[in-house]
């Protein structure tokens, strides 16, 4: 019997998730576990994962298969919703030539390597070879791509992060933001000088900085038996729902940055383990786009766990994790560190005023570098300017300047605004959340955090993709994304 065209692309979709979990598995490997001679192999391994992959997505049969089953009318909402996510992956592959897509991953392996090392060592001249090797494959993708979906070479990227992600859209809510953020960043720091903050006394080794965020981790709900947390040069979420894969960078003279780093790829794990397991594999299955992923890592680290509440909650474990004492370890203390707004250099170091402003400074960039207005050479004083202008500091070394991000590096170019997207819908999500159920806020203050990943499972990671991340929000929380939430939780943060 002669197999239902939609069950038959089921199994096709089924292997391709097998095929990019397994990716996704080597790249943690890489970013954590490698040893540098293995960078070579590991490239190629990565590019033919890939051209499987691709191969799946672009062979003959799939056009056929797709019509007959968006011809099907017995079939639900669920996978209408995942025949649609199966449409727009199919549209971007067969954008794509196989060569292409094997060149694009061997350079963007050799560039991340090559970054690796040139951070460091505070040597952009060193990447820039492989820098402008892979903007030019970037920008022959995002010409292939525009050409089969009919959006701008930069939206063509940026669809991949974000689903129909519009930059009139990003525009008219960054061009705000850059607009009021200088002087919210002034008032800010006014504002705190009537409270100063003290740093605790250090040194925090490592081992109990990596003690206290395995318990909050465990507080949030993160679930060890299908992730662990590692160590990285850039912290991230990787792996895959069923074994979630976090990293963090530790400063045995500040403990605050790897903690909060943790929180945050905590929140992406949360998310990653709420999907739908019926539909582990399957484009519906996945998460809603990165600026909903950052949503809830964002939800986690800024709107929770900087919180009065949190704080007063984690203060007496942080105490005692570090054999603390004094006025610094108390919650009040702690809660000033966490909300102390700096005119900082690095991003994920960044506190919740000044982050929008790097990652605004990022897209302007990354969009001028894919339309060929900036050379990648002119970079570093691109950045310079840029970090001026918005943050009111530039950097003396391109180390803490361009080459602190990895991604423009191993080939994530449309990726950045999606973090300050991800800010507003926490904000938006958060602010729903506490109205609906009035336990969350309490229930956070006495470390029990039960009801918010309720919440959160329910009106977000349960959906996955069944519904377009503009529905997905409007449904949790009443009206579509709205800046001002954002603008408003600022405000009352921060200069209330």
């Amino acid at each position: 019997m002669k197999e239902a065209p939609y069950l038959a692309l089921e199994a096709r979709f089924h292997r391709l998730g097998a095929l990019r979990e397994a990716g996704r598995v080597l790249q943690w490997d890489r970013a954590t576990m490698m040893p540098e001679g293995g960078a070579v192999a590991r490239a190629e391994q990565l590019a033919t994962l890939k051209v499987m992959g691709h191969e799946l997505l672009t062979d003959a049969a799939l056009p056929d298969l797709l019509a007959a089953a968006e011809s099907d009318n017995t079939l639900d909402d669920w996978q209408r919703a995942n025949l649609r996510e199966m449409r727009r992956q199919w549209r971007h592959a067969t954008a794509l030539p196989s060569d292409l897509v094997a060149a694009l991953s061997k350079a963007s392996s050799a560039c991340e390597m090559a970054w690796r090392r040139a951070r460091p060592a505070d040597d952009f001249a060193a990447i820039l070879p492989d820098l402008a090797r892979l903007l030019d494959l970037v920008r022959e993708v995002a010409a292939a791509k525009a050409a089969q979906l009919g959006k701008s070479p930069y939206e063509a990227l940026l669809d991949a992060y974000e689903p129909d992600g519009s930059t009139a859209e990003i525009d008219r809510l960054f061009d705000r933001l850059a607009a009021i953020l200088p002087d919210l960043i002034d008032d800010a720091l006014a504002h705190q000088q009537a409270m100063p903050a003290e740093i605790p006394p250090g040194p925090f080794p490592i081992a109990t900085q990596r003690a206290a965020g395995l318990r909050l981790m465990a507080a949030l709900g993160f679930d060890f038996a299908h992730g662990r947390l590692d160590v990285s040069l850039h912290p991230f979420c990787g792996g895959t729902p069923d074994d979630v894969r976090i990293t963090t960078r530790y400063d045995e003279a500040d403990f605050t940055r790897a903690l909060m780093a943790v929180l945050h790829e905590t929140g992406h794990a949360l998310y990653e383990r709420g999907l739908p397991a019926s539909w582990r594999r399957q484009p519906v299955g996945a998460a809603r786009g990165m600026s909903l992923h950052e949503s809830q890592s964002l939800l986690v680290e800024m709107q929770v766990c900087r919180s009065r509440e949190f704080l007063a909650f984690a203060a007496p474990l942080l105490r005692a994790s570090f054999g603390g004492d004094g006025a610094a370890w108390g919650a009040d203390n702690l809660h000033r560190l966490y909300t102390r707004v700096q005119r900082s250099l690095i991003r994920v170091d960044a506190d919740e005023v000044t982050y929008p402003a790097h990652v605004i400074l990022r897209y302007r960039l990354e969009r001028a570098m894919i339309a060929g207005t900036l050379d990648p050479a002119s970079l570093p004083q691109a950045w310079r300017e840029g970090m001026q202008a918005l943050v009111g500091i530039a950097p003396p070394d391109d180390r803490n300047g361009c080459l602190q991000d990895v991604h423009w590096y191993d080939g994530a170019w449309g990726y950045f605004p999606t973090y300050t997207l991800g800010a507003m819908t926490a904000a938006q999500l958060f602010d729903t959340a506490k109205h609906a159920d009035p336990a969350i806020v309490s229930g956070v203050a006495r470390g029990e955090f039960a009801p918010l990943l309720q919440w959160l499972r329910t009106n977000v990671h349960a959906h996955a993709s069944r519904y377009t991340t503009v529905e997905l929000i409007a449904r949790a929380t009443g009206r579509p994304l709205d800046a001002a939430v954002f603008e408003a939780h600022l405000r009352a943060r921060y200069l209330a």
